[in-house]
């Protein structure tokens, strides 16, 4: 189990003051507390069900039900690569299989140091720019196998950063 740096309770009693503690408003709960690790923990999800008197179940079915949400440590940076028809066809897959290799781990995968998580999306709805790669928020159009490395320099990526 990862050690997590913040106090979970009191990480969740200061999001929930936001919402007031209000678990009808648990999307917006667990957004923000996963803002705040990069994942939900265990530890934060079982604080939110105490503090909030929510089921478990019940957090955990919205905890897994949408792909926003990660149950699992996430890297510093992610690198998300949009899988969608328009950038499919433009070249996504290469892109995306390029990545993968430079940063040495899958699709779904974080490098062990923790640094990257390479993550895919079907579609963001920015066709024009495909085949389009995320970086922490930031997009990143016409990301073509040719110019991965480019890329990975500018955000400080070694071509073997799971080493």
């Amino acid at each position: 189990m990862a050690t997590l740096k913040k106090d979970p309770a009191q990480e969740v009693t200061r999001v929930l003051e936001r919402y007031n503690r209000n678990p009808a408003r648990m999307n917006e709960i667990l957004q923000d507390l996963q803002d705040v690790f990069r994942y939900l923990p265990r530890e934060v999800l079982q604080e939110v069900a105490r503090q909030t008197h929510a089921p478990i179940n019940r957090i955990y079915h919205i905890a897994t039900f949408y792909k926003a949400f990660h149950l699992e440590p996430r890297g510093e940076t992610v690198i998300t690569v949009c899988t969608g028809t328009a950038c499919h066809v433009r070249g996504s897959y290469r892109t995306l299989d390029m990545l993968s290799e430079r940063l040495g781990i899958p699709a779904g995968g974080t490098t062990k140091d923790m640094k990257y998580t390479l993550d895919t999306v079907g579609c963001v709805g920015a066709c024009a720019l495909g085949p389009l790669v995320i970086v922490n928020g930031k997009y990143t159009g016409h990301v073509t196998a040719e110019k991965v490395d480019k890329l990975l320099k500018e955000i400080g990526a070694n071509a073997t950063a799971s080493e």
